[in-house]
């Protein structure tokens, strides 16, 4: 049986390479390991016209929308707090067309960090846009464990309590329309949500920086099956 194609979406930055300092479309390498570890095929989908969307997920067995810049307020209508960074409004277009086009088609979808927040958001929920003690020092993973909420999806994925790499300060706050809590911080963060009977789920933490192919796994068994 052939790999499934996991699309997984990018960053789009000034970048330095070699003489060359340009835009990039840029994917730290840890998110196509993960994919390839766990028996997919990546391919790194960059900010485009948002009309694109549907045609491109026609063309997926799987979706992976990464982490990132935090979303822009307005998109869940709230003021920015001062502590909320700049907006990567290209890439919220982008990517919240890639989620609805990807809902609709039944096609398996996972958001990592601010990809869950971007599911969120997608169903008409909202954000807290800051919160502290869920990321190391600058540039560095933090670590927490988190508790699945049992008969959940991802409480069948990974039944028991697990520390997993997280690097966040906004979290969700209402859940969107159909989604269900699937784990939770000690201090109550929601740390993962889904959508049944649809193959949605968002992770709060960062799977490709740990060890723990669960998740992914879950994913790439959706997109081999047909969902």
């Amino acid at each position: 049986m052939p790999k499934p194609l996991i699309g997984v979406t990018t960053y789009l930055d000034q970048a330095r390479w070699g003489v060359w300092d340009l835009p990039a479309a840029l994917l730290p390498a840890a998110y196509p390991r993960l994919v390839q570890a766990s028996g997919g095929i990546a391919v790194m989908l960059p900010p485009d016209e948002p009309a694109a969307a549907v045609e491109t997920v026609a063309r997926l067995d799987g979706l992976v929308v990464a982490g990132g810049a935090d979303v822009e307020p307005v998109r869940y209508g709230a003021e920015p707090d001062p502590r909320t960074g700049p907006p990567a409004r290209a890439r919220d277009t982008w990517e919240l067309a890639l989620i609805d086009a990807a809902l609709a088609a039944g096609t398996p979808l996972l958001g990592i960090c601010r990809g869950m927040q971007l599911l969120n958001v997608a169903l008409g929920g909202t954000l807290v846009q800051h919160l502290d003690g869920h990321t190391g020092p600058v540039g560095v993973m933090g670590r927490h464990p988190v508790e699945p909420v049992p008969g959940t999806r991802y409480a069948a994925l990974v039944p028991e309590r697990s520390e997993v790499p997280t690097y966040h300060h906004q979290c969700v706050d209402v859940l969107g329309k159909g989604l269900t809590a699937s784990a939770h911080a000690a201090d109550g963060t929601i740390e993962a949500i889904e959508l049944t009977p649809d193959w949605a789920l968002g992770v709060q933490w960062h799977p490709e920086m740990g060890e723990d192919l669960r998740v992914m796994r879950g994913l790439v068994k959706a997109a081999t099956s047909g969902h």
